[in-house]
């Protein structure tokens, strides 16, 4: 991992060899980076704020054994995916996911999000429901259940979400960067479980996630997406897109959540089923933060196989 000079990476540091295969595609007039691996029905990954697709990398060899075609993108702005200064509002990249599917030959895949990766997996599979057979999203309450408890619960989801709320400063994106990274660090720590956090494998994801953001432009990009949620509010792109979110997805969804996460409470997550007219599962997770995928990977996995299987 090569520090070029100033507090900045070059992207090949996400460029991780591994049984699998690191390609390209343009998709929605931006190019992707996407990791994959194995052959079958595909199945996406989405990973949250604030990882890139490394955070899938143990799901990718056990879904290829599986029999699945297993794919992880760098989102928009993310990794080694383009970082336009615009599209990181819900409609756009929404669409990112859907032009995925479609530039990588398949007519559908089932979708599984962590944390903003769960918000966009809900949008995606709302504006774009032909392409999203099955949904499984992690840590990620439905957008209009997220958005009613900011305001509902100011006590609870209000404050869970301060460090969101200081995104929307101006520059923050230098507060993520600066001392090497140490606020990513920062975020991990207060956002994880307890035992993952104290565990031996942390140390590892903080370093790979610290060095990531510190790409060029990668740590404007991840807040930007932040920044429209707050400030659509307020505008009319934003109004229509919450009347969209109204209308119940047809997608079967598998909601899991961990008990001790405090960056989306449960309580905010639990009732997300309502926005849901088909089958639709949910599953508390205990001992379990934001990140379940990265604290109990096995047991996720065995949830992705049976959802994506059924």
């Amino acid at each position: 991992m090569t520090e070029q000079r100033g507090d900045t990476v070059d992207e090949s540091c996400v460029l991780t060899e591994g049984p699998w295969t690191h390609r390209f595609v343009g998709a929605n007039g931006s190019r992707f980076h996407v990791v994959e691996a194995g052959t079958g029905p595909m199945v996406l990954f989405l990973h949250g704020f604030p990882e890139h697709w490394w955070a899938w990398h143990q799901m990718l060899p056990a879904l290829a054994d599986a029999g699945f075609r297993a794919v992880a993108v760098d989102l928009r702005g993310y990794g080694a995916s383009d970082k336009p200064p615009r599209g990181y509002d819900g409609y756009t990249l929404a669409a990112d996911v859907a032009g995925t599917i479609r530039a990588l030959g398949e007519r559908s895949a089932t979708l599984v999000g962590a944390g903003a990766g769960g918000m966009i997996g809900w949008t995606a599979a709302a504006f774009h429901p032909a392409l999203v057979r099955r949904l499984v999203v992690l840590g990620a309450p439905h957008p209009l259940r997220l958005r009613a408890a900011i305001f509902a619960d100011p006590r609870g989801q209000f404050a869970a979400s301060t460090p969101a709320l200081r995104f929307q400063l101006p520059r923050y994106e230098h507060v993520l960067t600066r001392n090497e990274g140490w606020a990513v660090e920062e975020i991990l720590r207060r956002w994880g479980g307890p035992r993952w956090v104290a565990g031996p494998e942390f140390a590892g994801y903080a370093r790979r996630y610290r060095e990531a953001m510190r790409i060029p432009q990668a740590a404007f990009c991840a807040l930007e997406g932040y920044r429209w949620a707050f400030r659509s509010v307020l505008r009319l792109h934003g109004y229509r897109f919450v009347k969209l979110m109204q209308r119940p997805l047809v997608t079967p969804t598998l909601q899991l959540h961990g008990a001790l996460d405090e960056a989306s409470l449960p309580r905010t997550a639990q009732g997300s089923g309502r926005y849901v007219s088909a089958p639709y599962e949910w599953r508390l997770l205990d001992q379990i933060g934001h990140f379940p995928h990265l604290e109990a990977p096995e047991l996720v996995l065995g949830e992705v196989l049976r959802w994506a299987k059924s």
